[in-house]
């Protein structure tokens, strides 16, 4: 493994790896319903606020909300993208981009689509590197009808 540090971030290679890891994780966590997976993305004490959607204390926390909103989604995908990762005193700040689509979980229900940031402030743990904390940003929140 390539232990050099990397002049853009401060952080090996092996760290930023990791760190993008956590992010498809959490996407992967929701998509797939793995709440188990969803909840080890981020620390016992985290800070999440979604803006409009919420703020919550905890990891038990957001995985509670989570779950719950996702149950009356069917199919979901979270792509997270253009993580980009800074490391200034010790405390590394990651944002990336985040397009989710939520179909319908019954026929002919709307379509919900997310665009956003999510800034994070990731925390190496004991668990390896988790969300400590996260800011999501709205860039567009949109709801259609269902395919024709």
């Amino acid at each position: 493994m390539n232990q050099l540090g990397n002049a853009g971030t401060g952080l090996s290679a092996q760290d930023e790896r990791a760190i993008a890891a956590v992010l498809v994780a959490y996407a992967s966590g929701i998509d797939q319903r793995d709440w188990r997976l969803f909840h080890s993305c981020f620390t016992p004490d985290c800070e999440a606020d979604y803006g409009q959607f919420g703020h919550w204390h905890g990891a038990h926390a957001i995985t509670a909300f989570m779950k719950e909103a996702h149950a009356i989604c069917g199919a979901t995908l979270h792509r997270i993208t253009n993580i980009d990762i800074r490391s200034h005193n010790g405390s590394v700040h990651v944002r990336s981009y985040v397009d989710a689509l939520l179909m319908p979980q019954i026929e002919g229900g709307p379509i919900h689509r997310g665009i956003g940031t999510y800034d994070d402030q990731f925390a190496r743990t004991a668990n390896g590197w988790q969300i400590a904390r996260r800011q999501f940003n709205v860039v567009l929140i949109d709801q259609v009808g269902a395919l024709a």
